[in-house]
């Protein structure tokens, strides 16, 4: 038994300095995420935290004061500090395949919507544009629809149901990175990710 073992450490060991393959997992660094608290009281139409979303009803005649509220900061998990954040907005066209409404919440524990509420990944294209670099945390932010419009050039009466305003944010940290790109999993509201690399108001008819 003993010389069994021997023999499995050396090949472990032959095994390991004959590795000529080097994965980029390996070196891994830290990153921090953007974390964003929708004001939910503040929507035309009801939502939940979770979804990070809000609604526009273009039921109503006055959708041009409907609100959309959101408060922005960053958490770095003790390991990267934030010094700024990019935010950038647009304004889209409905998708092909949208999330249902009223927004539907799956398990674990009732708490997510089932699906994402906006397309993943995101990442700034060139259809955002930037809106402003904030240094200060946590941020408040507060709009109209009417103001959405005018922020993104659109005209009010070409909104469509399901037409959506959305926010997008890039990181810049204290170690000189500028983190553009968030992969699903740390931006996916549907599975409760640790980061909301995006938030948004969509027009419904209810």
């Amino acid at each position: 038994m003993k010389h069994f073992i021997v023999a499995i450490l050396l090949i472990s060991l032959v095994a390991f300095s004959c590795k000529k393959v080097k994965y980029e997992w390996e070196e891994y660094t830290y990153t921090a995420v953007p974390v964003v608290t929708i004001d939910t009281t503040k929507t035309a139409l009801p939502t939940r935290q979770a979804g990070k979303v809000a609604f526009f009803n273009l039921k109503d005649p006055d959708v041009a004061s409907q609100q959309f509220a959101f408060t922005l900061s960053w958490e770095g998990f003790g390991k990267e500090t934030v010094t700024s954040i990019e935010v950038y907005t647009s304004y889209n066209k409905a998708e092909t395949s949208v999330p249902a409404y009223p927004l539907v919440i799956s398990s674990p524990g009732n708490q997510y919507t089932n699906i994402a509420q906006f397309p993943l990944p995101s990442i700034v294209g060139t259809n955002d544009h930037l809106y402003e670099t904030v240094t200060t945390f946590p941020k408040t932010y507060s709009f109209t629809a009417a103001q959405l419009a005018t922020l993104n050039n659109v005209s009010l009466s070409n909104v469509g149901v399901n037409d959506y305003f959305l926010f997008k944010f890039i990181l810049n940290l204290a170690d000189g990175r500028r983190i553009v790109t968030f992969f699903n999993n740390i931006c996916d509201e549907a599975r409760g990710e640790p980061g909301d690399c995006r938030v948004g108001v969509r027009f419904k008819k209810q």
